[in-house]
């Protein structure tokens, strides 16, 4: 998008804002995602359910979705002085079960568990020949596997998004790679001022290495290092959103277990500072923030009168719409997540609520990269029967031009010796795809095939079978199916769908009608090479900051 098409959008919208065995079998497929995927406190409970206005009411700003750009939106302009609401799909995780505890475990899972689904879906799905899933009860639980013809794509559902159910590895990406895929953005900036703000806002923390190196609980990581590094790679330490002095305590006995509970994919019951502890407690805390949970947005259209009308589906515990209510908003924030907020905008497109919208919209979606894949290392490599969820270390061979790979350290912790060493593999696979949406199904569906995880595959397999080969190891191929070698058909890490200064202008407006935005990972162009929630964070912050100075103020 060019300068004079954003300073045009600045013009207009300024116009606008004056109007045991069984034990390892359930549980280890449950645990494997948390290198990829990081209640609600007092203070972020205001108002809880209540639809800010009504029927037929009007607030200043509405906000669709609780994750990371939704937050930070939410944050900035309730210091702005600007009463916000909050629609959510998920519910507001604050209330214990019968278990006296808000999340369940993943040995154990219940209800609570999986979104509207009846049986888990779990990224490691065999184990030696058995599948591992379990029958659960229908309801609205935190973790969405959501389908689409050629790939699943696990996403958070409550209010906290996906930093409920991440492993919160915060990463910030390398800058050549950030000024590759988002040239439009003033890099010195980011990395001078926001990936420094978000960080901080964030609570991100480093591990203590001494203690690292010590503890049992990362035995898995210490080995993997050590493999990668007898095979020439390198490896580096990423930060995390996990309390680190909490897991210490946690190790000595003297608090709650979570981390070394086998708790993260499910939810985090203590030591995560997921956004409901964060962001949105301090937007909740200025007394400006509605949240509205358990509810689903199904239209955006302009009004007769200005702004735009919000329609949105109640829903009950098992997914069911129990009401409908629509309100008006001078301003929309679209922080559905990449896939939930691509969805809405091509939809509204093809029913014709926004039918100005930018062809741009539903393109360029990417699944970061992903591949997961397990290595079978000797028994005198042990990887130990304790692993701590929340992962800290990365192999970094990004720069390699012919296996351009970051590869999480994944844990396994199903209570007993695997010798499984575990990765999430980001690969630089340039294979991009397209929301489309089908007037005759009146959905929206995902062109992206698993054939196009192909180029990640063999820059994954390049860097593993140069690992294997000095070892004198071998792939696992019982996780991912039968004889599967590859995890390539789900990803943690959507990104893209309405990409920044393409399908919106260089802050995220959509400038083809005033007043709407998008300030999450469907700006992001589909692979960013490191876990994204940083910088989804981060360019949320940097376009909130423009948009507050020049739309609102």
């Amino acid at each position: 998008m060019t300068d004079s098409r954003a300073r045009g959008a600045d013009d207009a919208i300024r116009g606008a804002a004056s109007v045991s065995r069984r034990r390892f079998l359930a549980g280890a497929g449950l645990t494997v995602g948390v290198a990829a995927l990081s209640s609600m406190s007092g203070a972020a409970s205001a108002a809880p359910g209540r639809v800010a206005g009504g029927e037929g009411g009007r607030i200043p700003a509405l906000v669709i979705g609780s994750g990371y750009g939704g937050a930070v939106a939410a944050l900035r302009l309730t210091q702005a002085g600007i009463r916000t609401q909050i629609v959510e799909m998920g519910r507001r995780w604050d209330t214990p079960g019968p278990d006296g505890k808000i999340f369940c475990g993943m040995l154990q899972p219940d209800k609570r568990s999986m979104w509207l689904s009846d049986r888990t879906a779990q990224p490691v799905s065999n184990f030696m020949g058995f599948g591992i899933d379990k029958d659960i009860e229908k309801y609205t639980g935190v973790l969405d596997c959501e389908r689409f013809s050629g790939i699943s794509v696990y996403q958070g559902r409550g209010v906290g998004g996906g930093s409920l159910v991440n492993g919160g590895m915060a990463v910030t990406p390398k800058r050549a790679w950030f000024e590759e895929i988002l040239p439009s953005v003033d890099a010195n900036e980011m990395y001078g001022t926001y990936f420094p703000r978000a960080n901080a806002a964030l609570g991100v923390n480093t591990i203590d290495k001494d203690w690292f190196e010590s503890t049992p609980w990362y035995q898995f990581t210490r080995t993997a290092r050590k493999t990668a590094h007898r095979s020439g790679y390198t490896t580096e330490f990423v930060p995390n959103v996990y309390d680190f002095e909490y897991m210490e305590q946690e190790a000595a006995g003297a608090v709650t277990r979570s981390a070394l509970d086998g708790e993260v994919i499910y939810g985090n019951n203590a030591g995560k500072k997921s956004l409901d502890k964060t962001y949105l407690a301090q937007a909740a805390a200025t007394g400006l923030l509605t949240v509205t949970p358990l509810h689903r947005v199904a239209a955006v259209a302009p009004t007769a009168g200005g702004g735009y009308s919000v329609t949105m589906e109640q829903l009950d515990e098992q997914g069911g719409v129990v009401a409908t209510t629509a309100v008006t908003a001078d301003r929309v924030f679209f922080a559905a997540g990449s896939v939930g907020t691509s969805k809405l905008l091509v939809s509204m497109k093809g029913q014709g609520h926004l039918p100005n919208l930018s062809p741009q919209v539903g393109e360029g979606w990417g699944n970061n990269g992903n591949i997961m894949v397990g290595r079978a290392n000797h028994m005198w490599d042990a990887t130990g029967a304790k692993q701590a969820t929340i992962p800290t270390m990365g192999i970094d061979n990004w720069d390699d031009p012919v296996a351009p790979v970051f590869a999480e350290i994944a844990p396994l912790p199903a209570g007993l010796e695997t010798y499984v060493s575990l990765y999430l593999a980001i690969t630089k696979n340039p294979e991009r795809a397209r929301f489309q949406f089908d007037p005759a199904a009146g959905k929206v569906d995902l062109t992206w095939s698993q054939s196009q995880n192909q180029t990640g595959i063999d820059m994954a397999k390049t860097l593993f079978d140069k690992i294997n080969r000095k070892e004198g190891t071998i792939y696992r191929t019982d996780l991912f199916g039968v004889y599967k070698t590859w995890g390539d058909d789900f990803t943690y890490h959507p990104l893209g769908g309405a990409l920044l200064d393409k399908a919106t202008d260089n802050y995220g407006r959509l400038p083809e009608y005033p007043g709407l935005y998008v300030v999450d990972g469907a700006l992001v162009p589909g692979n960013v090479g490191v876990n994204p929630f940083v910088t989804i964070t981060a360019l949320a912050e940097r376009n909130m900051e423009r948009i507050i100075a020049t739309d609102i103020r």
